[in-house]
């Protein structure tokens, strides 16, 4: 069985149909990645998986019962004066409860997600000075501490520079040993050459496969609805 498993799926925000139908899998050992347009409802599909979104319709099976979802970087407050390590201790808060304080066994479980991705040496910084590939890293670790079996990311590469994305893919396929992971991404010719399999989505699935098995132009023009001429289609036929 699928660690991810998502059928049918509808959500509706504001009186407006954002998700139809949407059916996926992703197998533990797998990286894969979200593709569409910006309006496609990816961010959406992700947080109806975490439940932050009500669905419509539709079912989700979660492998565990709780993914670790790594939001965009912009979504936290950088400037909060807190440490490196009390941020990732944030992601076992859910499990904790409000009045529970943290005991050894979460604790450990910060201290391994932080060697995951290796941050152990700044645990004790606060995280305002932390370069934008050592945030990102702070979020996976925050998502890591719940031990999942299934990751979560939304637009993970998006303001780091070529060198820090490659690291963090890197650590992307690593992770993808022991966890199913799906992640949203506008890095075209990075998903072609990293991720097992692509999902092309805007409003529903509209195609998905391997990048060899989705090289053929139609269900890009159709996610995207680009012509001909199109630089994606130029970075497809390049990939």
């Amino acid at each position: 069985m699928s660690a991810l498993r998502v059928s049918g799926l509808a959500v509706d925000l504001g009186g407006r149909r954002v998700l139809t139908d949407v059916d996926l899998t992703v197998d533990r050992g797998e990286l894969v990645g979200l593709i569409g347009p910006n309006g496609a409802g990816k961010t959406t599909l992700l947080r109806g998986l975490m439940g932050l979104v009500r669905p419509r319709a539709g079912v989700v099976v979660v492998e565990g019962g709780q993914p670790g979802y790594v939001p965009q970087r912009h979504e936290f407050a950088w400037d909060f004066p807190i440490s490196v390590e009390n941020v990732v201790m944030t992601g076992r808060t859910g499990r904790l409860g409000l009045l529970r304080r943290p005991g050894a066994g979460d604790w450990r479980a910060v201290s391994e997600a932080l060697e995951r991705v290796r941050m152990t040496d700044l645990r004790t910084r606060p995280v305002g000075e932390l370069s934008g590939g050592q945030r990102q890293r702070v979020l996976l670790a925050r998502a890591l501490a719940l031990r999942p079996s299934v990751l979560l990311l939304d637009e993970p590469f998006t303001g780091l520079d070529m060198p820090t994305q490659e690291l963090l893919s890197d650590l992307l396929l690593s992770l993808a040993g022991e966890h199913a992971v799906l992640t949203t991404t506008h890095d075209l010719p990075g998903a072609l050459h990293t991720c097992d399999r692509l999902v092309l989505l805007n409003r529903t699935v509209v195609a998905a496969g391997t990048p060899d098995e989705l090289r053929d132009e139609r269900p890009w023009v159709d996610t995207f609805g680009v012509g001909a001429g199109s630089p994606l289609l130029k970075i497809l036929k390049a990939g």
